[in-house]
């Protein structure tokens, strides 16, 4: 394996590891309490929850067929409002109803029972903490023993109709907020104002919109006012009641709604003190968080990975830099070789699980952010070699900001580590100056300075991203708009979002996977079961010989002599039957990651080498030719015929060299790209043999969070 170039000249030291040390808020410590108030004695179990029989549906007043019904008419079909109405038609006219005439008057409203629902969701139980990490409000006594809940809240306009609001809470852990687990939730819609062309450009129709956002923000909020100074009982996830105090927390939005929700002008830090003499704040809006305590908006907008980092300062700024150059320094017809070659490079890129392939490179006009995460993982190594090593550590630093900051849990080091590639990034930046005459005074990039102050405050950044609004915008508006029959939407699309919501709420989620790697449950048939005769029918002349030393050293776990010096007389002879898996699932706890669909393409392998180093250097490089379960004295042993992709990599023969290892030893899939240099690569080589045309190869560390955190 080779290190990119540039990046051999200077070791990194290795940091000591430290203990997890949480420290919690002395006196807002979310102590427990009955539903009066009154603290409870430590120790004591929480009220049981209401035993309900077995037919009681609620939220659903009409019992099993109206939540089935919902079910299928909301997530399933998710049929439109025409057709839902054309059907209750049809039914009504079937059946006469008997139930209550009314609904309650006095229930709680759809907005209120949102939020209870978030803390309240016996879902999350296991998932919430109730005391701050050394927050600094607890000057009022009255206050000691709450639980403070910051309030998070989330904008996205992606339309000229739909403005959604979105609400979370900041008790519950980032892998909550982050999956489909309702811990993010539709507050509402924003008015959009419109007028002529005549008006729409004018001052002070843009002071009237910004004044229409801000006054809007603050009248939803009300309701939580009073509760912000004064603690209000609440029932929570494990069952205790706590007294609660609201706040208000981060809030997620790219940087256009960050401009509009600091009052500033465009093109400016929303968090910086001082302001060059061209800008400044803009006049007559008074922010939405005036009125409430401990609320400064300039404090409460969190970072955006979305926009600022992945598409922003990657895509919009180092890719199109790196095109810029290669355009600049060489002649047309080379620049475009250059750049043809680096599409094939990408095009070439093995298989991997959530590795969104670019089979005509990154040459296309419209990007997504998904299309930037994709990218990110395989245009390092694509680009080495056609630019200068400058600008290979710039955007390699950049990388490793990039991923330490995506992480979910980001402890001391780590902080010392971002800020080390924010340094590093500033100093190889200059590769870039030819491009960038006028500077780099840009705040998408002026914005990476600001986040280790921002994770001290609000946490690791991945649960504040803005992708996370964008997922749910699927769920909460154009689903939702789809369902409806497109006339005056918006009632059908709050009235759809009350449905999924109560949905939600008859659901229970299945809890974490433990750390393992077993073999598929069935066997591939029609394979022999002798070790001689399954080597023949392979056409793998030394499988048996390789089944044989695999058992000496099952056999044999304390003996440290090299297997190539023992004689093979002394290896077990194999008697047992050899079965032929077509795969094996590798789970781990990687909670930075999203989950894939495994395919049997993806063999390439970290294995456990020596565990004395940290990182990389405890690690090897395989990939799987079978995966085997091997029988010897009535023991089985799963394990896998393996060819190796690290030291040495060749026999005698010339060939790779091949061996087999127990399963147990298989950490988890690894991500190799080819080491093509400043040569160009041959159009015959694509992904599905790029492994076997190279050399050499880059460990891709960058292929997902749990690679980066384990092979530094």
């Amino acid at each position: 394996m080779y290190d990119l170039p540039g990046m051999q000249d200077e070791d990194v030291p290795q940091l000591p590891h430290q203990e997890e040390v949480v420290k919690h808020h002395p006196l807002l410590n979310g102590l427990p309490c009955d539903i009066q108030g009154e603290f409870l004695p430590e120790g004591a179990p929480p009220p049981p929850w209401e035993d309900r029989p077995k037919n009681d549906w609620y939220p659903f007043e009409s019992g099993r067929p109206a939540f089935e019904l919902s079910d299928l008419l909301f997530v399933k079909d998710q049929m439109s409002a025409m057709n839902i109405n054309d059907l209750l038609q049809i039914w009504a006219s079937t059946v006469s109803y008997n139930g209550p005439g009314s609904s309650n008057p006095n229930g709680p409203s759809w907005k209120h029972a949102n939020y209870d629902q978030q803390v309240g969701n016996r879902d999350f139980a296991e998932e919430m903490d109730f005391a701050p990490k050394e927050d600094k409000i607890a000057e009022d006594p009255t206050t000691h023993g709450s639980t403070f809940c910051p309030v998070i809240l989330g904008s996205d306009k992606t339309t000229n109709d739909y403005y959604p609001i979105y609400i979370s809470n900041g008790l519950v852990h980032n892998n909550v907020r982050r999956a489909h687990r309702n811990a993010l939730m539709l507050l509402g819609f924003l008015a959009i104002p419109k007028t002529d062309k005549t008006h729409e450009d004018s001052d002070e129709f843009r002071v009237f919109r910004r004044q229409l956002f801000h006054a809007s923000l603050n009248r939803i909020l009300q309701s939580l006012r009073p509760w912000m100074e004064k603690p209000d009982v609440v029932r929570y996830a494990d069952g205790h009641y706590r007294r609660t105090i609201y706040g208000l927390g981060p809030y997620i939005a790219d940087y256009p709604e960050q401009v509009l929700l600091a009052c500033i002008v465009q093109n400016w830090c929303a968090r910086d003190k001082v302001l060059w003499d061209d800008y400044g704040i803009v006049d007559g809006i008074m922010p939405f968080t005036h009125g409430f305590p401990r609320a400064d908006i300039h404090e409460l907008l969190s970072p955006d990975l979305l926009h600022q980092i992945i598409k922003g300062t990657f895509k919009d700024h180092l890719v199109t830099w790196v095109t810029d150059y290669i355009e600049a320094v060489n002649t047309p017809a080379d620049a475009k070789k250059i750049l043809a070659d680096i599409d094939n490079r990408i095009a070439a890129a093995p298989s991997f699980a959530g590795l969104h392939r670019f089979p005509e490179g990154h040459g296309f006009k419209q990007w997504t952010g998904d299309d930037s995460k994709a990218l990110m993982k395989v245009y390092l190594p694509a680009i080495a070699g056609h630019v200068p090593a400058g600008m290979v550590r710039a955007i390699s630093s950049f990388m490793e900001f990039c991923y330490l900051v995506r992480r979910s849990f980001i402890d001391d080091d780590d902080l010392v580590s971002i800020n080390e590639a924010v340094r590093d990034f500033h100093r190889y930046r200059v590769a870039f100056d030819l491009v960038r005459p006028d500077g780099y005074s840009l705040p998408r990039q002026h914005s990476l300075t600001h986040y280790t102050y921002l994770i001290k405050e609000f946490g690791a950044p991945n649960g504040l991203c803005s992708s996370i609004m964008e997922s749910k915008h699927i769920k909460a508006v154009k689903e939702p708009w789809r369902h409806s029959n497109h006339y005056e939407a918006l009632g059908q699309m709050l009235v759809t979002n009350q449905h999924l919501d109560k949905l939600m709420m008859a659901r229970a989620v299945d809890g974490d996977l433990d750390a393992d790697v077993i073999l598929s449950q069935k066997p591939l048939p029609h394979f022999p079961r002798h070790p001689d005769s399954l080597s023949h029918y392979l056409n793998i002349p030394h499988l048996h010989t390789s089944i044989s030393c695999f058992l000496y050293e099952q056999l044999h776990p304390d003996d440290d002599t090299p297997l190539d010096n023992i004689p093979q007389d002394q290896c077990p002879h194999v008697e047992g039957k050899v079965w032929v898996y077509p795969s094996a699932v590798a789970t781990y706890h990687a909670p930075s990651d999203r989950s894939g669909i495994p395919v049997k393409s993806w063999r390439k392998v970290f294995l456990a080498g020596d565990t004395a180093q940290q990182g990389f250097r405890g690690l090897l490089v395989a990939r799987v030719r079978l995966f085997l379960s091997v029988t010897h004295h009535r023991v089985s042993y799963p394990c896998a015929l393996v060819e190796w992709f690290s030291t040495p990599d060749y026999n005698a023969l010339g060939e790779r060299a091949q061996s087999v290892v127990h399963l147990d030893s298989i950490m988890r899939c690894v991500h190799l790209m080819p080491v093509a240099g400043n040569s160009f690569i041959s159009q015959r080589v694509k992904f599905h043999n790029s492994l076997d045309a190279f050399e050499a190869y880059y460990v891709n560390k960058d292929i997902d969070y749990h690679a980066h955190e384990i092979a530094f």
